[in-house]
């Protein structure tokens, strides 16, 4: 599919896509990781990216002195980094770790009971270092925003000159996949978020920015900002299973090479099951907001267009389908991912969908079954 097709395609499909909830903070450029404070950097202000501005040196320190690892984050960690996502990485033994779990051991010959056993903890932390976090230093570049309140109607989001993310601390959540919550948790109070600060954070590598051949929207930023590589295995087809909230990749050999939790659907909005093709691939896409096509819109929207942003309805990304109006996307609420309904899309994490749409082209095969 050409470029302009493709523009066309996110402006009609993006018309039935539901817009998620968007809570909203206090933007702050550096605070306490405990606190919100208003500040916000302009667009103008930030100049150009550089991959310096994405490169989280790590700081040294006393083995000794650093903390005990939390197994289940150790877990996390390490499944991220395999490609099987838990969603957030947040500590916690939930369903989306379960699944996450149960997706590798099926992989690697284990039993897929979703626990987290001695030969799983072996076969998935074996052969490498396997860091749970590390400190490091928050590049300028990185800290220095633009950052934006973020509305909840749509309409007043069409305001913004971009979809920013709304503080520096849910920025770094997302660098580091992970919830501003979590990073509190982390960290010692008092620790602050700012240019040159030390904080502590999931060992999520730092990625530079990719050049990419007409990359007109900054897609290699966007893919440094969230921590994902350019170079991803190559997907063959995808399966949506409904009643997991899973989306799993496969390669040519039917072998799953990724999976990642999704949300899937809705009782006024459900997904549709069948056999579907990938029409293409639009990165860092506006979002064209009908308010007549929702059936939960507010009688006083209007006709609208939101700046592309992390915090845009769609999140970094959205895949298109061949069943009109469909897609796959991002969400600006990642700890919400397989716990909320969507308008019939399938909803990822940020870093997720940049993760797949590294994965996928034209021309794939995508099938959704209950």
């Amino acid at each position: 599919m050409g470029e302009d097709a493709l523009k066309t395609t996110i402006v009609l499909a993006a018309l039935l896509c539901g817009a998620c909830n968007v809570s909203v903070t206090e933007a702050n450029n550096s605070t306490e990781l405990q606190s919100s404070n208003s500040g916000a950097a302009t667009a103008a202000e930030t100049g150009a990216r550089t991959s310096a501005d994405y490169d989280f040196k790590i700081v040294d320190e006393d083995t000794a002195k650093a903390p005990v690892p939390n197994p289940i984050l150790q877990a996390q960690v390490a499944l991220d980094r395999r490609g099987f996502s838990p969603g957030v990485i947040d500590g916690k033994d939930g369903m989306s770790f379960k699944a996450a779990l149960s997706g590798f051991q099926a992989a690697n010959g284990l039993p897929a009971s979703g626990e987290y056993d001695d030969k799983t903890a072996q076969a998935l932390l074996s052969g490498s270092d396997n860091p749970t976090t590390w400190l490091v230093r928050i590049p300028e570049g990185f800290a220095r925003g633009p950052f934006f309140d973020v509305p909840k109607r749509l309409n007043e989001q069409a305001k913004l000159p971009a979809a920013t993310y709304r503080n520096l601390l849910e920025k770094l959540a997302e660098r580091f996949h992970t919830t501003p919550e979590t990073l509190v948790a982390l960290n010692p109070p008092g620790t602050k978020a700012g240019a040159g600060a030390i904080i502590r954070v999931p060992a999520v590598a730092s990625q530079p920015i990719a050049q990419i051949e007409g990359d007109e929207r900054g897609w290699g930023e966007t893919l440094a900002s969230l921590g994902v590589a350019k170079d991803q295995p190559q997907a063959d087809h995808l399966v949506v299973d409904k009643s997991e909230g899973l989306l799993r990749v496969y390669d040519a050999d039917n072998k799953v090479i990724a999976q990642f939790p999704v949300t899937t659907g809705s009782e006024h909005d459900p997904l549709p099951l069948g056999e579907w093709t990938i029409k293409g691939v639009s990165r860092n896409p506006d979002f064209h907001y009908n308010p007549d096509l929702f059936w939960d819109a507010s009688s006083k929207d209007e006709k609208a267009v939101l700046k592309p942003g992390p915090n845009g309805p769609v999140g970094v990304v959205w895949i298109d389908l061949s069943k009109d109006h469909y897609g796959i996307h991002g969400t600006p609420e990642p700890q919400l991912i397989g716990r909320t309904e969507s308008h019939g899309c399938i909803r990822l994490t940020n870093w997720d969908a940049a993760r797949l749409a590294q994965m996928v082209k034209a021309g794939i095969k995508a099938k959704f079954q209950a």
